[in-house]
């Protein structure tokens, strides 16, 4: 589903199309395949020329290099049967060989844009900043050619020179209103600049022109992407939905349509999507940390704790899998294992108030009163408490039979509290009466 991924697929595709289209390409630049047999060994090249373009014809690729091998052992300096036995080696996804005879095509022959193009394509996969030199040379021979500059914009994106790649596009687009892989690449340069609302647009341009074609799953991951990013949360479903119903393997694109509908609360069918997309495989961390969310949400904290066990044996050293495991416990109302989970978690991260103030409730609601104000007196360090921590401090002295201690936090509390009809204000006011008659006594 990434960009770049998508594009290297679209190139390959592409130079199949450039292959089949060669003595198009050739005659465009110069160069001829038709030649008229004048003696014994001009025959002997032709039929070698018609032999190899048989096994073309027929995907017999080692047949059609070997062919174009005797042509060229005879006529080492004819561009285009360089150029044919390249293409021959990219079907074989022999790139070095290719590579070597697209060169040589070049070297020959200097104004031929299939060999430049196809150079370009080549280089992709493995040098991205290489092949910017050749597709740019390609699209400077074919100036009205929109694939031409099509293709020196995927080359620029995948080196990561959006405003240039996006410049590309827009020309080719210019040059062809027909074409939906031109706008779905201006679509992905868009959102990946920052630009969502272009980038929407282009992609619905893109669904737009060709909504049923082989290419329109692209749009429709792309214009998912862009919505999302807009928070369109519920488009965006919809259209990783429409890419399904073609694409229904596709199991990346299933978890993120299945977090999506976590993330509207949709959760029976956020786990219908999950449970398709992991189907007859071990769940991976995303799969498991999603699992977790769902069954959170929909309160079946055993799968959810279920789910976070396994999580964290894929991940052991990550804290923030450790104090989920420690809400999650809390939230069950299991306090004596969310005090041990938080304490993990507190471990491994200490720097975390997060963790730690539900360390400080865990400890509290456990009736381990000391511990509490342990855990308070650190975090009371790092920030400015809520009101409701006093409260909580002043109850823990009171339960360790600390009347003092407990009589200046409730004071505190009452002091702080402008609510006079909360529950905790009512307790904390006869707390204060009585304490303050005990410590007289004493």
């Amino acid at each position: 589903m990434k960009a770049l991924s998508k594009y290297l697929a679209c190139c390959w595709a592409l130079s199949i199309f450039l292959g089949a289209a060669a003595a198009a390409s050739a005659q465009t630049v110069g160069t001829s395949r038709t030649r008229i047999p004048q003696d014994g060994a001009a025959i002997a090249l032709n039929n070698l020329q018609a032999q190899a373009q048989a096994a073309m014809d027929r995907k017999d690729y080692e047949a059609a290099v070997q062919a174009y091998q005797e042509y060229l052992a005879k006529k080492p300096d004819d561009a285009t049967v360089h150029y044919d036995l390249g293409y021959a080696y990219t079907a074989m996804q022999k790139p070095a060989e290719a590579k070597a005879e697209y060169e040589k095509a070049i070297s020959l022959d200097p104004k031929m844009a299939a060999a430049y193009q196809n150079l370009g394509l080549t280089l992709l996969t493995s040098d991205p900043a290489a092949a910017v030199a050749p597709l740019q040379k390609a699209s400077e021979l074919l100036p009205e050619n929109a694939r031409a500059k099509w293709l020196l914009g995927t080359a620029l994106e995948a080196n990561g020179k959006l405003d240039l790649a996006i410049e590309q596009y827009e020309a080719a687009k210019k040059l062809d209103d027909k074409d939906p892989d031109i706008r779905t690449s201006l679509g992905s340069a868009l959102l990946k600049a920052g630009r969502p609302t272009e980038a929407e647009a282009a992609f619905r341009e893109a669904l737009s022109l060709h909504p049923g074609g082989a290419s329109s799953g692209q749009a429709h991951i792309g214009l998912a992407q862009t919505l999302i990013a807009e928070k369109k949360i519920e488009e965006g479903a919809q259209e990783l939905a429409a890419y399904l119903v073609n694409r229904p393997d596709d199991a990346n694109a299933r978890m993120e349509l299945a977090a999506e509908l976590a993330e509207l609360g949709k959760n029976d069918e956020a786990l219908a999507e999950l449970d398709r997309a992991t189907a007859g495989k071990p769940e991976n961390l995303r799969a498991l940390k999603l699992r977790v969310q769902i069954a959170s949400q929909k309160k079946n904290y055993d799968d959810a704790i279920t789910a976070l066990q396994k999580a964290i044996a894929l991940a052991p050293q990550d804290a923030d899998l450790a104090a989920q495991l420690g809400h999650i416990y809390l939230e069950k109302k299991d306090y004596t294992n969310a005090v041990n989970e938080l304490i993990v978690a507190f471990k491994m991260n200490p720097t975390s108030n997060d963790v730690l103030a539900e360390l400080v409730t865990a400890q509290y609601l456990n009736k381990n009163y000391s511990g509490a104000l342990k855990a308070l007196d650190v975090l009371s360090q790092r920030k400015t408490l809520p009101l409701g921590s006093w409260f909580i401090r002043a109850t823990c002295y009171d339960k360790l039979g600390q009347p003092a201690q407990a009589l200046d936090a409730y004071k505190k509390f009452l002091e702080l509290n402008t609510d006079l009809n909360n529950d905790m204000y009512f307790e904390a006011s006869a707390r204060v009466r009585t304490l303050t008659r005990e410590v007289k006594k004493k």
